[in-house]
């Protein structure tokens, strides 16, 4: 008899029993359902187990709550319930079916990615520290960097290029790599796609402007312009999808044979020659057009109006899913502009999330139930990952949710107002002061220190009254 096998028991039955179980998993924190019929499972019971530290659904999968134990939680359900352990991979598709068309697109995006996170977070990192070192004048009075005044920190400060370089320079490999991974193709021929469009024989497209020389192919007929993509979303995206249905469509064609001179040829040469000729410019043209909507938003006289409604907004985009497509406009920002001023507000809307939970930890002190969730929610929180917070936590009782908000949009409004640009994407919560342009940090720091304190105080006489009343 296993450790949780009681508790296991009660959760099958709560979840409407093994028939209504497609497919079940787990990760670090929670057990995550694939349920046939998602009604049948009563949440209620299932948040009264002692294991279970919540609950909520998203991208078409029940999920559970269960914390550092979900190991052996999930060791005992499954050998308890008899359902076979499925990979994470089979459990999101088979979670497709309990989704909207614009769920499953979403789904889509944040699969494409995800696996670029941990990549982006390190180079959000690199380029902050860089930041401090190469452009804060802290010394001799104000007027020179660390860089400045010291030979072995010039140093680290060009090494780390190298990092932040690969990492936002190349970021199209990553793409049509993570593109192909997602769609089951060959990846290899991804990252050699993502390379030719960041290749060092193309002009650089940073170095793109309207009175320099373009270099270009020859062909007799026609002329086809030699610019790289380094850092280009949209054009990466269309590449990689070329690439995947020319592939999967000349293996349905091709015989067996000789497939394995076949597809990879005649899918991967024209990819590249659409990516350059047709795609390249096409997707650059629509994200220059997105940024500089964006942009022109943010810095009129309206945009103010705009801050507000996206620190608003942005927690419950989260909750649907929605909120991956900010990387891309992110993303696309920064190689078009040299900065976005969407990330500093989802990283005071990460903070004043936490900042609610951090209230509910003082107003639930005494109460030892509580605090094994709510303290790790606002860690996790304050380290720019809000789940835990926003479904263990604050849409549980809604008001802190709706206190988390509010301050969100006042913080947002300041950083808007005030210019605050980030070089980089990756790194939220309060950590992400690291990722601001020099000239951005006090004013973010202000906006960090609204989105500390109002969702805090909102939340605390809020839940005086609700949690006493």
């Amino acid at each position: 008899m296993g450790k949780f096998t009681n508790e296991a028991k009660q959760l099958l039955e709560f979840v409407g029993g093994k028939e209504n179980i497609s497919a079940v998993t787990h990760c670090v924190t929670r057990m995550r359902f694939v349920l046939a019929d998602p009604a049948k499972a009563d949440t209620e019971k299932i948040e009264k187990l002692a294991c279970v530290k919540g609950t909520f659904t998203q991208a078409g999968q029940f999920q559970v709550i269960i914390g550092n134990d979900v190991t052996d939680f999930y060791n005992d359900f499954t050998a308890l319930s008899g359902t076979g352990a499925a990979s994470k991979d089979e459990v999101k598709q088979a979670a497709k079916s309990n989704m909207s068309f614009i769920q499953r697109l979403m789904a889509n995006i944040a699969e494409i990615f995800s696996p670029l996170i941990p990549a982006l977070i390190v180079g959000g990192l690199v380029l902050g520290f860089r930041n401090v070192i190469g452009d804060v004048k802290m010394f001799e009075e104000g007027t020179k960097s660390l860089v400045e005044i010291s030979q072995f920190w010039a140093g680290i400060h060009s090494f780390l290029w190298l990092i932040g370089e690969a990492i936002f320079h190349f970021l199209p490999v990553g793409i049509v790599w993570a593109i192909t991974k997602k769609m089951g193709t060959t990846q290899i021929l991804g990252i050699v796609l993502g390379i030719t469009l960041v290749s060092p024989q193309l002009l650089n497209a940073y170095a793109v402007t309207g009175g320099g020389d373009i270099p270009f192919w020859d062909f007799g007929f026609a002329t086809v312009d030699m610019i790289g993509y380094q850092g280009q979303v949209i054009p990466a995206i269309l590449a990689g999808f070329t690439l995947v249905y020319l592939e999967k469509g000349l293996r349905k064609i091709s015989p067996s044979s000789i497939s394995m001179i076949i597809v990879p040829f005649f899918a991967l040469i024209p990819a590249v020659l659409i990516a350059h000729t047709v795609l390249g410019p096409i997707g650059w043209t629509i994200g220059a057009w997105i940024s500089t909507v964006v942009y022109s938003g943010l810095t009129s006289s309206f945009g103010w109006l705009f801050a507000g409604v996206f620190g608003f907004v942005y927690a419950p985009l989260v909750i649907t899913g929605l909120h991956h497509m900010t990387n891309a406009i992110d993303l696309q920002l920064i190689a078009e502009f040299g900065g976005t001023s969407l990330w500093p507000m989802i990283a005071l809307s990460n903070i004043a999330q936490g900042s609610a939970v951090l209230a509910m930890v003082f107003l639930q002190r005494k109460n030892e139930e509580a605090k094994q969730v709510n303290i790790p929610a606002c860690i996790s929180a304050y380290l720019g990952v809000t789940e835990p917070a926003l479904f263990g936590v604050n849409l549980k009782y809604m008001f802190p949710f709706l206190c988390g908000m509010t301050g969100s949009a006042i913080a947002a409004i300041i950083s808007v107002s005030s210019n605050a640009m980030a070089n980089s994407i990756g790194v939220g919560g309060l950590p992400g002061i690291l990722s601001m342009q020099t000239a951005s940090m006090a004013s973010f720091a202000l906006a960090m220190g609204v989105a500390i304190v109002v969702p805090f105080v909102l939340t605390y006489i809020f839940g005086k009254r609700k949690l006493q009343g």
